[in-house]
């Protein structure tokens, strides 16, 4: 054997383009009937292929009608207070002798709350009592001295200037009586001062000292409240705050229930932080409402607004801040659901006023929007507005 045969012995065949036309038909056919073979097992009856139109949903709509205004109902917040609030203190210093007040007392007018130690006041009363004593005497005398020198000059025995002396003297002594009577007066005052007194009938909320403790100058002791007289401060915006009367009863709303209150003034200023004017009620009950209650005003106000109420189940939310409802409109002798844009002006629990593509007469459909789409055929089942399937759809009826 030579060389070449050897070689042409030993080298690999090539495959031949035949053969893998003859490979790939047959892998193709292959597949083809396992195709066939899995679609039968899957359904011996073929495809479904739809052949009539779905039937038309049924929804609830009700048939609207605009309005041209609506009632909003406006509240406004306060506080009630006491007419009168004091923190009670001496005008001057010294040390408390007694309390006759505690938390909680109910106290009458005049009433002694609390008093200092005073005897060194009492000491100078009575150093500027006897200054008034002996001023007194002094003026007795300078008058028993105008008399004799008068009667000295009336037989001559003595000048005119002698009797204008006595005169001056006497005066003087006067003078120095009604000094004494001031600086005993003024100690007296001291006196008094002393003594804490309730200004008017209350109850007192605090006490801030016990027996014993010095007390400063305007220090405070106890802290009165008046009970018998509550008023509200409620900041109102200046257009409502105009529509209000001065001695007018209004009904306040509390926690505890409706508070009957007369207007006692309006300021009239609209404050810089707030931008509200304060009014002030006057309580007529104050066992009606507890001071700190928060307590409220509410007013109607009609706004002028073309538009209607809806459930807030008829609205389904759009894009950029917008809302929609379906509208179940006639097309092609069909109702079919027309999805149209609407602004919501107010919302108010499960209600609101909305603005918009609508219509009178268009019937709104009022809840199951998830199951609509724009275009699908409904058939529309009327909603009475006087009770019956939907509470809801009887509100959109009453703007």
């Amino acid at each position: 054997m030579t060389y070449d045969d050897t070689q042409a012995a030993t080298r690999t065949p090539r495959p031949n383009i035949l053969k893998g036309l003859v490979f790939l038909g047959a892998v193709a056919i292959v597949a083809v009937l396992l195709a066939v073979f899995v679609l039968g097992q899957r359904s011996q009856e073929g495809p479904f292929v739809p052949t009539a139109a779905p039937d038309p949903l049924s929804v609830d709509v009700v048939e609207v009608s605009l309005s041209q205004t609506f009632s909003l109902e406006e509240r406004f917040t306060g506080i009630v207070s006491p007419r009168r609030t004091s923190r009670l203190g001496p005008q001057t210093g010294g040390r408390i002798t007694r309390l006759y007040a505690d938390v909680g007392d109910q106290v009458k007018a005049g009433r002694l709350l609390a008093s200092l130690d005073t005897r060194a006041l009492e000491a100078q009363l009575a150093a500027a009592e006897a200054s008034v004593t002996e001023a007194d005497a002094a003026h007795k005398l300078a008058l028993a001295t105008v008399q004799r020198q008068q009667t000295l000059f009336e037989k001559g025995h003595v000048a005119q200037q002698r009797v204008d002396e006595a005169v001056a003297q006497a005066d003087s002594a006067k003078a120095r009586i009604d000094a004494a009577k001031a600086q005993a007066a003024t100690v007296q005052v001291q006196i008094d001062l002393a003594r804490i007194i309730a200004p008017y009938s209350g109850v007192i909320m605090a006490r801030m000292a016990d027996e014993g403790a010095i007390a400063g100058s305007g220090q405070p002791i106890f802290e009165l409240v008046e009970n018998g007289r509550l008023e509200a401060r409620i900041g109102l915006p200046a257009r409502v705050a105009d529509t209000l009367n001065v001695g007018d009863e209004y009904t306040l709303v509390s926690d505890q229930g409706d508070v009957a209150a007369k207007l006692r003034a309006a300021t009239g200023v609209i404050e810089a932080g707030q931008r509200t004017v304060t009014t002030v009620f006057d309580v007529n009950d104050p066992s009606s409402v507890a001071a700190g209650a928060v307590i409220r005003l509410n007013l109607m106000r009609d706004v002028e607004e073309s538009g209607l109420w809806l459930p807030v189940s008829a609205l389904a939310e759009g894009e950029r801040g917008l809302w929609s409802v379906y509208i179940a409109r006639e097309a092609d002798d069909d109702l079919r659901a027309v999805r149209s844009v609407v602004e919501i002006v107010h919302s108010e629990g499960d209600r609101a006023y909305v603005r918009g593509g609508i219509r009178n007469g268009d019937l709104v459909i009022l809840d199951g929007l998830q199951r609509i789409t724009p275009g699908q055929p409904v058939k529309a089942v009327r909603v009475s507005s006087t009770g019956g399937a939907q509470q809801a759809a009887s509100l959109e009826l009453q703007p």
